[in-house]
């Protein structure tokens, strides 16, 4: 009697290669994710970089479409992914919005083109916006109920599906998530089969943790779009040589500090108070001043230790107005006198900025708090970028207090 065939062989999937290639939507965003991802890191914000041979290190480029017409913005991400392939392999990270905003959906189809399935997941605990039932929640209020897109020309989506139209989306429950690895293994790759993307439920960094050990186990073929929750969860799974970064040293005292806060955020006027409180010199903006071009600075002999520039919303803002907005601010801060490092909050408003004074790298030094990352450009200059719409009321304060640690003891008189 014949003995019965051995059973298959489990499929192996293909070595998953250590080092990351991360696009971004804006350099707030791209400047969130290099330190996210943790491993020696290069952030360009040169598109073209990322046709790099590149050595030991992570690459996050700022691809800038934040703002473009969608087809533009879906042909930056087709040409950066088509570079990509000319190097050596690398994992592929889509770096979103956890807002949702952008041109999420244009931009997810041509990131999902050649892959097996596109594991969605833009949960980020550390700013409490999670995600349950496919809907997109900021302290706990269903992402369409909130103000986060008030300066957007659109209403929010309702949904992750309803956001990423056009991309066939599954959401995986919350208990899915939270099963045994190879039952999320299978759910993935069952939604994969069915030609459809995995959007995962998630509400802590454990729950981000599972997503990314699901995507590597089932191999490149399963591309990684999230938030910087995610791309921390990804760091934290790959096992890489360590490394060291050099703390970073504070700049001397006597150099100037300019903040450019590029957001409309209510949060934003208490954050400049901490600062006034400090003698900042404060210069709120007229906005349609800045529009149309008509602000100049007054010319001193010698900068101020800190000056802040601001839009003024008290007025309400136009929506789609940010832009153009942006491009003023950053035109204000390559005029102002000497060199100054620089805060910067609002991606699009960093990198105009950045743009404006020809910064096209940075190196991540560290992180002053979440989201509020600190750099260093090639020739020195200290840049801390923090996406708008985070940070406590505190937030300007502690950045001020880490780039000029002698603002320490004056903090504490006040």
């Amino acid at each position: 009697m014949a003995s019965p065939p051995p059973p298959p062989a489990p499929s192996v999937s293909p070595p998953v290669p250590p080092y990351v290639i991360a696009l971004a939507d804006d350099l707030s965003g791209a400047a969130e994710t290099a330190r996210a991802l943790g491993g020696p890191v290069r952030l360009s914000l040169a598109a073209p970089d990322v046709a790099e041979i590149a050595a030991a290190h992570d690459l996050v480029v700022d691809l800038n479409t934040r703002h473009l017409p969608p087809a533009e913005a879906a042909n930056a991400v087709r040409t950066a992914l088509r570079a990509a392939r000319t190097g050596p392999p690398r994992l592929l990270y889509k770096k979103v919005d956890s807002q949702l905003r952008g041109n999420l959906a244009a931009e997810a189809a041509v990131y999902a083109e050649g892959a097996q399935a596109v594991v969605i997941a833009p949960t980020l605990p550390a700013a409490r916006r999670t995600v349950t039932g496919g809907v997109v929640h900021v302290n706990g209020v269903p992402l369409h109920r909130t103000d986060g897109w008030r300066a957007e020309r659109a209403a929010a989506p309702r949904s992750l599906p309803e956001a990423l139209s056009g991309l066939p989306v599954c959401t995986v429950p919350l208990d899915v998530v939270r099963s045994e690895p190879a039952v999320l293994d299978a759910e993935f790759r069952r939604i994969a089969a069915s030609g459809a993307h995995p959007a995962a439920d998630a509400e802590t960094d454990a729950d981000l943790d599972a997503v990314a050990a699901a995507a590597l186990r089932l191999g490149p073929g399963f591309r990684l779009l999230g938030s910087g929750g995610l791309a921390a969860a990804l760091g934290r799974a790959l096992v890489r040589p360590a490394t060291a970064t050099p703390a970073p040293s504070p700049a001397p005292d006597s150099d100037p500090l300019l903040f450019v806060v590029g957001t409309a955020e209510p949060g934003a006027v208490a954050q400049i108070a901490h600062l006034a409180a400090l003698g900042a010199h404060h210069v709120p903006l007229d906005p349609a001043d800045l529009a149309a071009g008509t602000v100049s600075l007054p010319r001193t002999a010698v900068a101020p230790a800190l000056t802040v520039f601001s839009i003024d919303g008290s007025a309400g803002l136009r929506p789609g107005a940010g832009r153009a907005l942006s491009a003023a601010l950053a035109a204000l801060a390559a005029a102002y006198p000497g060199r100054p490092d620089l805060v910067l909050t609002g991606g699009e408003t960093a990198r105009t900025t950045l743009d404006a004074l020809g910064i096209r790298e940075l190196e991540p030094l560290g992180e002053i708090h979440h989201g509020a990352v600190h750099s260093r450009t090639p020739d020195g200059r200290r840049v801390v970028t923090r996406p708008g719409s985070y940070g406590a009321e505190d937030s300007l304060l502690r950045i001020a207090v880490a780039l000029r640690p002698r603002l320490a003891a004056a903090t504490a008189a006040t």
